[in-house]
């Protein structure tokens, strides 16, 4: 019998593309599955292990507990032994709210929060002063101390500087038996009907008691009860009034300011949550960022007239009921709409941005009659601003979205705190202070904390600065030292993402688990790629299995038992081909072998292209941690833009070059990151940029839908003589219109099983066999085939297929160099592993018609990618760059870098030390560069 103590036994597993296979993976060993991108990695890692892994979990709830999550399915397979409990940290990005950011993630933040609800200062957002808190006892024994002798009112505050007559206050005050109040600074009899003007600001206060104090037992009593009602009348806090001098003391049980009497709730942790309404600022409802309504982008010239579409939401005149309301507007301000915008009197471009109400009568001279008119017009600007805010269409909220830009929130400054929850401080910091330093910053400043704190303080503050330490040491050790704790997650890349769950995992000290990433290393340069392995390995050694599916060569050579899965990919994959320690595994004649242990490499090109001379060159970008940056892109080359993770390289590319290219070309609107100019853009026609962002994860996209070579077949198969004579459209072809579709799946060819908690279930639909279609569309048929046939053809078989006509041959042909012959054109997008999710999109712009000018941007597309499959890809842009097209690829992976014509390095570090281009040039004259990082491990590979 197999020792399950030892070995977790995974038997004729058959999910997706897996060939029946049997494998035995160590247990508390650092195991990498690795393989051609698509060969089954993840259907063994993740759709295998980690699925039965759930499932054996939701087994163990009641059988009550289990029908509100319906049964998950088992994975096929025919039996798994030894498995632990199984944690999977996938490459699935993290939630996309504007709420979400790395503290909340890693939990760091809410231990601050603890921090601050129990060991820091406040101060008065008035005076500066440290906030004071007494209780009943201190109080009376403060007025003994303070006033004996001296005749004193215990008043109690109720309004605070507000405006109204208050005259059922009153009444309510003198049904409660109370007989005097103080407004305003002077002590009044409560009369009947009593009421002040409503229109100035007011003060008032109750006169709880009056009294002479004394240290007389029955004064001593009398007090300590008129203090009692005070605090319960002024909502925890009294005034003194020294009936003689005038002067006024405060007391409160809340926080207090001394000298201005405002008084803080005491704090809780949820005061410091922009997530909740006791501590979001009330402005931007916590998330720091407004959309305002750019008035440029309303009146983008202001030379011209409104009648001739000035106002560009509305256009040039037509007759409606805005175009009526502003000629009411002009005859009452005395202008025409056919006046230039800048000639309007500012009163009645006021009123048409803004709106307003109101009646005129204008006087007809030649009639001798007065007629009135009345304007009531909501305002263009405002209409924009309640469209985006009040309104639930999208479509209509991005028409609005067109004239507003993302403002930093006014009141709170981007913290998204309320201002009293700003006041909080533990060592001269606050919260939000602490929230925009990076980790390496922010761990510096809680080692030197507690020689900051009193001995009280550190009492309480120990155990939570523990947590928060160790937290943010794990997100040192996964190479994340760059972010800050208020980083919207999402801004991070995958890769970024990932290694925070990993951290948050790490954190949690859990023995005994199976974890099982995916490809962790994305977005990691080589020098942050120890840390995350050591990261690995110290999981590993307090005794857990740890699974990594992994192309990285550092990984797979410091594992301690890799699992190669291929031959080749899709259905010519899907076996084991060899396992073993690293060594071993370089023994066999593998494709990942060959690339281990060097027969096969990514040969380096015998010359580097010239380029053709042209240049674009942007000046002066200081986006996010760039330092007035200023750089030359040589066109007609491939260009690489290296450096270590966090070193400004999206920032640069894909937030400041992109966005102005984007915009120069295709009008694009994304606003660019600050720069100072750009020189060179009419040497290209065209910007394509390939991000990282996932392809539509949904059944119903596919390949074909996705590449929109679908569209094509369909209105090829609307042309056949037979779907012309039924009278069939290319709709008639589609599975997501009524139709042509089965309407019991509505053409998604399988049928949704919704679980409440769980991700749902998906089940062949009976009545199209997963067909998509009804009977009558699959009776058009094509060279014998029928739309579902083609659906199911793989694209090496569609491009031969398909081959005599150009539109469908071109994308297909495409897809089929970027390595990806062997998926269908229908399979669902949700199957698709990430490397090759990355390719299609890929494909996708690809296929699009290059002008021999174009300048491509990818971000990298090394992701999900095995040695081979890089060569692959590296041969397709290769032959771009032949054609005259600029590639620049922002990328980590030394295959990459070696083959490009020129690199830009950015660093020296991530985060604030970054931000800089250190060196540039071909490989070679990078590689001679002492101080990046970059040239020290690309020395190695040239060699």
């Amino acid at each position: 019998m197999a020792n399950f103590d030892e070995n977790i036994e995974v038997q004729g597993a058959r999910v997706h593309n897996l060939k029946d296979i049997d494998v035995t993976i160590p247990r508390e060993k650092l195991v990498v599955i690795t393989g051609l991108s698509g060969s089954g990695k993840s259907s063994l890692a993740f759709d295998t292990i980690y699925a039965e892994g759930q499932r054996r979990y939701i087994e163990t709830f009641s059988a009550y507990a289990r029908q509100f999550l319906g049964g998950l399915e088992r994975p096929d397979v025919d039996k798994i032994d030894g498995l632990s409990p199984v944690i999977a940290i996938e490459q699935k990005t993290t939630s996309k709210s504007p709420r979400s950011t790395v503290g909340t993630i890693t939990e760091v933040y809410d231990f601050l929060r603890l921090l601050f609800a129990r060991a820091s200062d406040a101060y008065s957002y008035k005076t500066g002063e440290k906030m004071v808190s007494y209780s009943d006892e201190q109080i009376k024994d403060l007025i003994k101390k303070d006033f004996t002798g001296k005749r004193i009112n215990i008043l109690s505050p109720v309004i605070r500087s507000r405006k109204g007559h208050y005259r059922e206050l009153f009444e309510q005050i003198a049904k409660q038996g109370f007989l005097k109040v103080r407004t305003d600074g002077e002590v009044r009899d409560i009369e009947k009907g009593m009421k002040l003007d409503r229109y100035k600001t007011h003060d008032i206060e109750i006169v709880i008691d009056r009294m002479k104090v004394s240290d007389d037992e029955k004064i001593d009593k009398r007090l300590s009860q008129s203090i009692n009602t005070a605090m319960n009348q002024g909502d925890n806090v009294l005034m003194i009034l020294d009936q003689d001098s005038e002067e006024i003391r405060y007391f409160s049980r809340n926080l207090m300011c001394p000298t201005s009497g405002i008084s803080y709730p005491n704090p809780e942790p949820n005061n410091f949550s922009f997530n909740s309404p006791k501590g979001a600022c009330p402005k931007c409802n916590g998330i720091g960022s407004l959309y305002e309504v750019n008035l440029k982008k309303i009146i983008p010239d202001d030379t011209k007239s409104i009648k001739n579409g000035g106002l560009e939401p509305h256009g040039a005149q037509k007759k409606n009921w805005a175009f009526k309301q502003m000629e009411l507007i002009a005859q009452r301000f005395d202008f025409k709409l056919s006046d230039p915008i800048k000639d309007i009197p500012k009163e009645g471009l006021e009123m048409i941005l803004h709106g307003g109400k109101e009646k005129f009568n204008i006087q007809s001279k030649e009639l001798g009659v007065t007629r009135s008119y009345k304007i009531d017009f909501e305002g263009v600007a405002t209409f924009i601003e309640n469209t985006y805010n009040n309104n639930d269409s999208s479509s209509l909220k991005r028409w609005a979205k067109a004239y507003m830009d993302k403002v930093k929130c006014p009141t709170c400054e981007g913290s998204r705190l309320q201002k009293e929850s700003l006041y909080f401080k533990v060592n001269e910091q606050n919260i939000a202070e602490l929230a925009e330093k990076d980790i390496l910053e922010l761990t510096d400043w809680f080692e030197k904390l507690p020689k900051k704190l009193s001995k009280n303080q550190w009492k309480i503050a120990e155990e939570i600065v523990k947590e928060i330490t160790t937290r943010l040491q794990f997100l040192v050790d996964v190479g994340l030292t760059y972010l800050s704790l208020n980083r919207g997650s999402k801004s991070l890349s995958g890769g970024e993402a990932q290694r925070i769950r990993l951290a948050t995992q790490i954190g949690s000290q859990l023995v005994g688990v199976l974890y099982i990433l995916d490809e962790p290393s994305i977005g990691l340069h080589q020098r942050d790629n120890e840390k995350l392995i050591n990261s690995l390995e110290s999981l590993r050694d307090v005794g857990n299995s740890v699974i990594v599916v992994e192309h990285d060569k550092d990984m797979i050579e410091r594992a301690d038992h890799v699992i190669d899965i291929g031959p080749f990919a899709g259905k010519h994959g899907g076996s084991i081909i060899s396992e073993g320690t690293p060594e071993e595994i370089k023994k066999h004649d593998t494709l990942t072998a060959s690339y281990l242990n060097g027969k096969k490499e990514i040969k380096v090109p015998e010359q580097r292209r010239e380029g053709n001379g042209k240049f674009i060159e942007l000046k002066g970008a200081t986006g996010n941690n760039l330092k007035n940056v200023s750089v030359k892109f040589p066109l007609g080359k491939m260009i690489l833009v290296t450096g270590v993770s966090g070193s400004g390289k999206s920032t640069l590319i894909n937030e400041t070059l992109y966005p102005i290219m984007n915009a120069h070309y295709f009008n694009g609107v994304k606003e660019p990151m600050p720069y100072k100019s750009i020189k060179g853009l009419d040497h290209c026609d065209k910007v394509i940029d390939i991000n990282q962002s996932p392809i539509g994860r949904t059944p119903r996209s596919n390949p074909a839908t996705y590449t929109g070579v679908f569209s094509e077949i369909r209105n090829l198969f609307a042309k056949t003589p037979e779907a012309q004579i039924r009278g069939y459209k290319p709709g008639r072809f589609s599975f997501n219109v009524k139709g042509g579709r089965c309407e019991t799946c509505k053409g998604g060819g399988l049928r949704v099983i919704e679980m409440n908690f769980l991700p749902d279930v998906y089940v062949e639909c009976e009545t199209c066999q997963g067909k998509r279609f009804n009977r009558e569309t699959l009776e058009i048929r094509y060279k014998g085939k029928s739309i579902s046939d083609v659906l199911e053809m793989t694209i090496d078989e569609a491009t031969e297929f398909f081959e005599p006509i150009p539109k469908i041959y071109r994308k297909l042909k495409t897809i089929q160099d970027v390595g990806l012959g062997y998926i269908t054109l229908g399979q669902q997008s949700t199957t698709l592993s990430g490397g090759e999710a990355q390719r299609i999109k890929l494909a996708t712009e690809l296929s699009k018609r290059d002008t021999g000018n174009t300048f491509y941007i990818l971000d990298e597309p090394t992701t999900g990618l095995h040695f081979e499959d890089i060569r692959v890809l590296m041969e397709v842009l290769n032959k771009l760059a032949d054609k005259g097209n600029t590639v620049l690829i922002i990328e980590h992976n030394l295959d990459v870098i070696k083959l490009a014509d020129y690199i830009i390095d950015i660093g020296y570090e991530g985060g604030k030390n970054g931000g800089q281009v250190i060196t540039k040039g071909t490989p070679e004259e990078v590689a001679k560069h002492k101080k990046s990082f970059t040239a020290k491990f690309l020395r190695k590979e040239l060699n």
